[in-house]
């Protein structure tokens, strides 16, 4: 079992890469949102890996943490999802994103990666959700180095994670709660209070 491997990227294709490894070329099969943050052929990068074999073929997946190579070997652990619908799940929505549409029970957001239908997506949420935490999400959004300032304000701001632990201390549940604070347009110049009117206002439709 190859756990990661690091080297140059010696080339680059619409869905994978070739990392050099001393001297030999593994190609690795990797989400679309790495090969965008690829700066070129030369550049050195270290790739977690997931190494899958049948009769006639040994297919390599990568992805630049350890975070992202767990939300995928958990995506494969769903009945019927195989490694490709998992990359292509990852492609779209990345670790994060993922995490956030499990726990707020969105199929639709699952669904519009390729190759995923509505009823794959619900299942993905039916067996994973459980398994997730929306304190650790918000945890692991805070700490991940591709997060951008805008990023952080629209999902994962402090405000945001207050409001929704408010509303899971009154009762709610984390996903309910999750799906309201998330239906509030917060703003910098808004309080945790001004988000929990809202999307009290929305849990009451």
């Amino acid at each position: 079992m190859i756990a990661f491997l690091k080297g140059e990227v010696a080339d680059i294709t619409e869905s994978s890469l070739v990392l050099e490894v001393h001297g030999i070329g593994y190609e690795v099969l990797v989400p679309g949102q790495l090969l965008a943050m690829i700066q070129g052929i030369g550049q050195e990068l270290k790739l977690y890996t997931y190494m899958q074999v049948r009769e006639d073929t040994v297919v390599l997946f990568g992805f630049l943490t350890r975070d992202d190579l767990l939300m995928f070997r958990m995506l494969t652990g769903v009945n019927g999802v195989g490694p490709k619908a998992g990359l292509n799940i990852l492609s779209a929505l990345g670790a994060d994103d993922l995490r956030f549409a499990i726990l707020a029970e969105d199929a639709k957001k699952i669904a519009k990666a390729p190759g995923i239908g509505a009823k794959t997506a619900q299942k993905i949420i039916l067996e994973l959700k459980d398994k997730l935490d929306l304190e650790e999400a918000f945890e692991k959004k805070f700490s991940s180095p591709q997060l951008s300032k805008e990023a952080s304000a629209a999902v994962g701001s402090q405000k945001v994670q207050d409001a929704v632990e408010a509303l899971t201390a009154l009762g709610y549940g984390s996903t309910e709660a999750l799906k309201a604070v998330r239906a509030v347009k917060a703003t910098e110049d808004m309080s945790v209070e001004d988000i929990l009117k809202q999307a009290l206002k929305k849990m009451a439709f």
